[in-house]
């Protein structure tokens, strides 16, 4: 309660009259005249008047005490047995908080965000952002309902925005165990077929049952090796990458009976396998004009490696010149075809035929053995296939998809793409083929043959066999039966993708992953998965998901072109996902492989003791005997906390409060004011009367 003015008069005037008043007043004692102390009296009840004194009364209520519960529903915490404690805890708490009106809990639930690749638990976050439109004086405490696995506790010198104790309610047992395991260092590259090296290790959180654990390595899906590893120990790991592109390297140890979850008992490494330079052997039968275009192409190549021979001047062509002149290279044929055949990823036959004497009949046999043993063989065919000295009448015909019945097709045509071509990765989409005629220039003649084996992509004049792929063995073989291929590559009619086309027949050869006919990929964009299904044969169908925690989804694919079906699906999971279509089945990671919320899984006490010490806050679990939850009781404190209650959780009371309105009461308003001038004044007249 306090007194304000209301004055009827400026101040100014105000004090211009209380000026005139003391001096009228003090001139009139001065002089003693009868009732002047009276008349200054008179005066002054006057100057009050007109000052209009208010007695006024502010009418405030008392405002709430925020207290924040956090509650962790990370993905450590989403075990059956700690989300049953959870939710038994945080409604024990409700009912405690309840009882007491002031205390106002507002309750905050952490998730992981959705689109989070490295999860963690960052409740403190949470909690900023809960209470950042209370002032700091309402905060009576924090309690965070959780594991104990937080990742962003501040240190106990760092500033919490408020000054108020700090709880912690625990879920989980104090016995608990986990085991895990985790890669120490890997590489993220690998030359193919190269031995390389990695280092991974089992951890035991919690008391460790000892012994060793056993450890499932996969590549790709399929079981390389089992290990046996101590856990707390770093265990080397040696292997071979076994092709281009992403590899999935996979680590599964042993689940333990009692241990707090399995989602943490493997590990993945993707390694990008890279191929080394390429190493091809381009045999020319003997100059033409598409002989520079294959070897153009070749040695623009920085990934290849090309040994190009050319026979200029074969057996058959005898002039009688000493061999001590001439200058032409020897065709090293057993150098070639024997000792270092294997050393070479590809061999390509371009427009040559089997002159007598150049190559022995045994060497075409090993060239055959070569393909079926993983070898890669292109046959650039022209005039020569179809006559008697052709390589289809030699041991190598076993591996050719296409036997030549002797006769050229002479007639122009624009090369097309059979229906397998416009689903084959090899020619699906080449620039040019999608209208009718194909927008790219005309070729003239190709080799006649039988009806081929394997995949016929691309096909010429009357629909005849151009461009045979196959597989022979554990090897692969390609004919292209036409030798004007450089019309293309001169631009004539405005060429065509010459470049793209012969690129992806030698990737093909070299078992380029991203160029296989049926083939399943697999990709993460954060939490997105992306499912990629190729094939040359019908629809495939919708593709399985197998989830990290073991559950089966089904995932629709929709045709983007011939022969390439995607789709795509937010996953909520994070971990090690298992995609299969048919027969075919890959691997992908979704998040970060050392996510901090698989790092360490069992609960603990200790991350928020040194906070809650500080605070004057109580740290203790909620499991109780025999499975029960248990809840401390809350204990209300008005002023600073001094001392941390061991057994309840300590609530600072605050003493805001909030202004609902001013009562005011003007002391010399109606009868009484009015009163008090007449007696003022009555006593002035009184005194002069007499």
């Amino acid at each position: 309660m306090n007194i304000g003015f209301a004055p009827f008069l400026p101040w100014p005037v105000l004090a211009a009259l209380a000026v005139l008043t003391l001096a009228i007043a003090a001139l009139a004692i001065y002089r003693r005249l009868r009732g002047g102390w009276i008349r200054a009296l008179a005066g002054i009840a006057l100057l009050a008047a007109l000052a209009n004194p208010v007695l006024m009364q502010e009418d405030r209520d008392q405002l709430s005490t925020i207290v924040p519960v956090v509650v962790d529903r990370s993905l450590s915490q989403q075990t059956p047995e700690r989300t049953k404690m959870t939710d038994e805890a945080l409604a024990m708490l409700k009912d405690r908080l309840a009882q007491f009106p002031r205390i106002e809990p507002r309750i905050v639930e952490f998730r992981d965000p959705a689109e989070s690749e490295s999860p963690s638990t960052r409740l403190f976050s949470a909690l900023s952002s809960s209470i950042a439109d209370v002032p700091p004086a309402r905060i009576g405490g924090a309690i965070f309902l959780t594991d104990g696995q937080i990742h962003d506790i501040p240190g106990v010198n760092q500033q919490l925005g408020f000054d108020a104790p700090v709880h912690g309610l625990i879920t989980g047992k104090p016995d608990e165990f986990d085991r895990r395991i985790e890669i120490v260092r890997a590489p993220r590259f690998g030359i193919v077929n190269d031995e390389q090296q990695l280092v991974f290790r089992v951890v035991d959180d919690g008391k460790s049952p000892g012994g060793t654990a056993a450890v499932t390595v996969k590549m790709n899906g399929d079981e390389i090796a089992t290990l046996q590893a101590t856990p707390g120990q770093d265990t080397p790991f040696s292997f071979k990458v076994p092709r281009a592109g992403n590899n999935v390297l996979e680590f599964a140890v042993a689940e333990v009976p009692g241990e707090v979850t399995g989602i943490n008992n493997q590990t993945v490494q993707v390694i990008e396998g890279i191929r080394q330079n390429m190493r091809v052997l381009l045999v020319s039968g003997e100059p033409h004009a598409g002989e520079r275009a294959w070897r153009n192409l070749l040695k623009s190549d920085a990934s290849v490696d090309l040994v190009h021979f050319t026979i200029l001047r074969p057996p058959d062509k005898q002039d009688g010149t000493p061999i001590n002149e001439l200058s032409l290279i020897a065709f090293p044929t057993r150098e070639l075809f024997v000792d270092k055949i294997n050393s070479f990823d590809l061999i390509i036959f371009d427009r040559y035929q089997d002159r007598q004497n150049v190559l022995p009949t045994i060497y075409y046999d090993y060239m055959a053995q070569y393909v079926e043993n993983g070898g890669a063989l292109l046959v650039a065919a022209g005039p020569e296939h179809a006559g008697g000295s052709s390589i289809a009448l030699t041991p190598l015909a076993s591996i050719l998809p296409a036997e030549p019945t002797g006769q050229m097709i002479e007639k122009a045509f624009y090369p097309r793409l059979s229906d397998q071509g416009k689903k084959h990765p090899v020619t699906r989409g080449l620039d040019g083929s999608e209208t009718e005629p194909p927008h790219w220039g005309r070729w003239f003649r190709s080799v006649d043959v039988e009806r081929p084996q394997g995949q016929t992509v691309m096909v010429g004049a009357d629909s005849s066999p151009l461009l045979v792929l196959n597989r022979v063995g554990q090897g692969r073989v390609a004919m292209l039966l036409s030798d004007e291929g450089w019309l293309w590559a001169r631009g004539f009619e405005g060429g065509g993708p010459h470049v793209s086309l012969y690129r992806r027949i030698a990737h093909w050869l070299l078992k380029e992953p991203s160029l296989e006919e049926e083939a399943l990929t697999a990709n993460a964009a954060g939490r997105t998965l992306q499912v990629t299904r190729q094939t040359i044969g019908n629809d495939p169908g919708p593709a399985t998901i197998k989830t990290p925690s073991g559950k089966t989804d089904t995932l629709p694919l929709k045709q983007t072109q011939p022969g390439l079906y995607q789709a795509e699906k937010h996953m909520g999971e994070i971990g090690l996902y298992q995609i299969a279509s048919g027969n075919l089945s890959t691997l992908v990671h979704i998040g970060a492989i050392d996510a901090p919320e698989f790092k360490a899984m069992i609960s603990t006490t200790e991350t928020l003791k040194p906070l809650a010490q500080k605070t004057k806050g109580l740290v203790t679990r909620v499991a109780g005997a025999n499975g029960s939850v248990t809840v401390p009781q809350v204990l209300p404190v008005r002023g600073a906390v001094r001392v941390a209650d061991g057994q309840r959780l300590t609530i600072r009371m605050t003493d805001e409060t909030v202004l609902q309105g001013i009562n005011t009461l003007p002391l010399f308003a109606g009868f009484a004011g009015l009163a008090a001038l007449l007696f003022a004044f009555s006593a002035t007249w009184w005194r002069e009367g007499r």
